[in-house]
């Protein structure tokens, strides 16, 4: 009689509920484990990406390709607390928000990101958040991450390059992609972003302008995170 695998990640599990009122991001020690198994591994070219827990909830990694201190980002904006977006969020029902950000703050919708300043510059993820063009959505980050592997200017590609030795761990988009499981977040082919509406091409920020725009951007967002949860849950079966 064969023995069933079980996951060692649970991907249901909601990381700000553990530390509330505190940020998960920092206080978790949950999602720090889950981040070091998750992303302790080897690297598209075979070197082992090896993550160690270190204070205030970071990751840190030193070897000979480089040294590098990450932490964990929430990265999915619902917009549930915007004020600019209350007249819009007010007319959702409570319940689908209550679960659109539920869903939020599980493994699928979280990422790691480089956390050491250069220069006391701003990393990736307060850019994220401070960049009007960005407004901390992840498929608008992604399709950053796209342009810069191959050169193309981005509103995120200024602080992207600060962090040149961070990406170059990954060679290419496919492989940053395919390391931190974001295939859901592109096409098949790995050409284009699967990016939510609203959307003009950095043109403006990127916030719903009415309640049709929000359901879709919700409805899309939660799909993406449970069919990443899935495919973290399906990789994790093999870390025991």
């Amino acid at each position: 009689m064969s023995l069933q695998k079980t996951t060692i990640i649970d991907t249901k599990y909601n990381f700000q509920a553990e530390t509330e009122p505190l940020d998960a991001d920092k206080y978790s020690k949950t999602l720090q484990e889950y981040h070091r198994l998750l992303w302790s591994k080897p690297l598209p070219r075979g070197k082992m990406f090896e993550l160690s827990k270190i204070g205030q909830n970071r990751l840190y990694h030193k070897s000979e390709l480089g040294e590098v201190t990450l932490s964990s980002d929430r990265a999915i904006a619902t917009f549930s607390r915007w004020k600019k977006m209350s007249r819009i969020v007010n007319m959702i029902p409570r319940e689908k928000i209550t679960e659109f950000v539920n869903t939020t703050e599980t493994i699928g919708a979280i990422m790691i990101w480089p956390s050491n300043r250069i220069g006391q510059m701003t990393t990736i993820n307060g850019e994220r958040g401070f960049n009007r063009k960005i407004s901390d959505r992840l498929d608008l980050t992604i399709e950053c991450i796209r342009r810069y592997y191959l050169g193309i200017p981005s509103p995120l590609y200024v602080v992207f390059k600060r962090y040149a030795s961070f990406f170059s761990l990954f060679g290419d988009f496919r492989g940053y992609i395919d390391f931190f499981l974001l295939q859901d977040a592109v096409s098949t082919d790995y050409l284009n972003v699967n990016t939510s509406q609203p959307f003009d091409n950095f043109e403006s920020q990127p916030l719903p302008k009415n309640v049709d725009e929000y359901i879709e951007y919700m409805e899309n967002t939660i799909e993406f995170v449970k069919a990443r949860n899935r495919r973290i849950e399906q990789y994790s079966i093999n870390l025991q």
